[in-house]
């Protein structure tokens, strides 16, 4: 079952990080656009609306990637300080509390979409409705908190090594 869930996991963590590479792609495109109309007098109209929101896909879209990898910010001051066993249970609370918090910020977000919806709330140049980017931002705030929990799973059921292992067969 858990291997169920680990592709599971993994597919939904790639059509993730495909999002935010089409972001960060469509972003770009818009700089481009907009740099090449400034030095011709006739910028792009609503550049910065599209900047604000590809850039919430780019970062969101990425992060159940960054997860997966390992790319987040570690401070390890006191891991060579501290027993195997206890570095272990640190890194399953991390897993843990980032599933918590990324799942607040879905739920939080979900929220505010509903209102923005409701509101019939827009960016404010062009008037693309908030409400799309705000969903596809839970959505993948949903696949990050299911990846770091599916992680802190294995922590548990790997033991202290495991984790370790996993990283040096990448």
């Amino acid at each position: 079952m858990l291997v169920t869930l680990r592709k599971a996991a993994n597919g939904l963590i790639s059509l993730s990080a495909f999002a935010g590479t089409l972001g960060l792609i469509f972003v770009t495109l818009v700089v481009l656009a907009d740099v090449i109309g400034r030095a011709w007098g006739a910028p792009l109209r609503g550049a910065q609306d599209f900047y604000q929101m590809g850039m919430v896909i780019i970062v969101f879209g990425g992060m159940a990637l960054c997860d997966k990898l390992g790319g987040h910010v570690a401070v390890d001051v006191f891991e060579d300080h501290f027993p195997d066993a206890l570095n272990h249970w640190l890194n399953i609370f991390a897993a843990l509390l980032g599933a918590v918090i990324f799942a607040g910020i879905a739920y939080t977000v979900y929220d505010s979409a509903k209102l923005s919806q409701m509101l019939k709330l827009a960016t404010n140049i062009v008037r693309m409705p908030k409400w799309y980017f705000q969903w596809a931002l839970s959505i993948m705030a949903l696949i990050t908190a299911f990846g770091m929990g599916l992680r802190a799973v294995e922590l548990v059921l790997t033991g202290p090594a495991g984790r370790a292992e996993r990283e040096i067969g990448k």
